[in-house]
This record gives structure tokens, sequence and C-alpha cells, in this order.
């Protein structure tokens, strides 16, 4: 028997049995995915995993299909410029079932949802997030992503001043009794990252040549 059918098998178990610990996940996490992850992307990785293993303790959580697109957006938007790219579809599996998501499932939800929801107006987004979305929402970093996510790809998003978007979010949010200012501070620190990351790898690229010419 391979080890990972083993890794599956002990997954199983523990999954049955009861919920898997923070230490649980870390340690099928790296069985999973035996390779050294770049200082650049190891924290947010870490704190994925976190969140996604305390998402799995609650009872009211559901995997509905504003947390996949979320959780497979911003993965993506994170995670750019990761090399070697080719680790990236095992990197996501891996976050997945360490913590008892269905990695397959998640992408594919995600992918027809956001079809649903492709070259739309914000006032047809907003009534289809209605029609869509029922009083169990169970709100969360990820799904406030992905309703971000949703709300930012409108035809007619990019057209509004800062002001106007920040007022649209709000009533969105309110609009489908889950907290603006939650959903605010949570986009908020998510464009920080992204604006961190971004110099970050300059910086790195910047150095790389400076080496490169040195050599």
């Amino acid at each position: 028997m391979s080890q990972h059918t083993l890794t599956l098998l002990r997954f199983t178990y523990k999954k049955l049995k009861e919920k898997l610990t923070v230490s649980d996940s870390k340690r099928l996490f790296h069985e999973q995915f035996p390779y050294v992850i770049p200082g650049l992307y190891k924290r947010i990785v870490d704190e994925m995993l976190v969140e996604l293993n305390l998402l799995d303790h609650q009872n009211e959580f559901t995997q509905d299909y504003l947390f996949c697109i979320g959780l497979t957006e911003t993965f993506k938007e994170l995670m750019k410029g990761y090399k070697p790219e080719e680790h990236l579809d095992l990197l996501f599996e891996s976050l997945c079932i360490s913590t008892n998501f269905e990695p397959k499932e998640i992408k594919e939800l995600s992918k027809k949802s956001q079809k649903e929801f492709k070259d739309k107006l914000l006032k047809d987004i907003l009534k289809l997030l209605k029609d869509k979305s029922n009083s169990k929402l169970y709100p969360s970093r990820i799904l406030n992503l992905g309703m971000y996510i949703l709300i930012s790809n409108a035809q007619d998003f990019k057209d509004k001043n800062e002001s106007e978007v920040n007022k649209i979010i709000s009533e969105i949010f309110e609009n489908l009794t889950l907290s603006s200012s939650k959903a605010e501070k949570d986009i908020g620190i998510y464009k920080s990252t992204i604006s961190k990351m971004e110099q970050a790898k300059e910086l790195i690229e910047e150095l790389r040549v400076k080496e490169k010419k040195k050599g």
C-alpha cells in the first residue's frame, strides 16, 4: 500500500471519527504536499489552512457557491507568480483535503457560478445574488471575498469611483443580511495583501537582476 493511500485512509478514519485539529490538518497538508513553499507564499498558505480548518468546525457552515468562488479566486490571485506553477493544483488540493473539503466540487461550483454572473450589470448581479442566496449564508472572510469578486467583475463596476463602490458593496451585503463593516474590513485587508505581495515580488526581482549583473 502506497504512502499516499495510507494518508488518505488515515484522513478518512479521522474525518469519520472526529473533526481535524489544526495540527492534524497541517500534518496532512505536508504529507499531501511534500514541497518547500517559497517564503513569500508560506504565510498565505498557513492562514488559508487555519481558516479552512476553523470553518470545517462550524456546524452552520455550508460549502455554498460564494464560498467556492471566494476560495478558488483568492487562491489564484494570492498565488500569482508562484513557482513552480505546476505545483499550484496540488497545493490547492492539499489545502482542501487536509481540512475536510472537496477540491473538485469547489472548483466545479465556482466555475459554474461565475458563468452565471459573467458580463452582467451591478443591478442584475444584486438580483441574482438575492435569488440564489438564502438566509443560511454563513458569514466568513472567504464568502465576503467571493461576493466582492462577483461585484467587481460587473460590467459597470469600473465606471464607479471609490465612494460609489463602497456604497454599492455596503448595500449589497446589507440586503443579504451580512455585516457590511466586516466585509469592508475583509476586502480592505485582501486588497492591501495583494498590493504588498506585488511590491515584494518587484523587490525580489530587482535584487535578482542586481545579483545577476554582479555575477
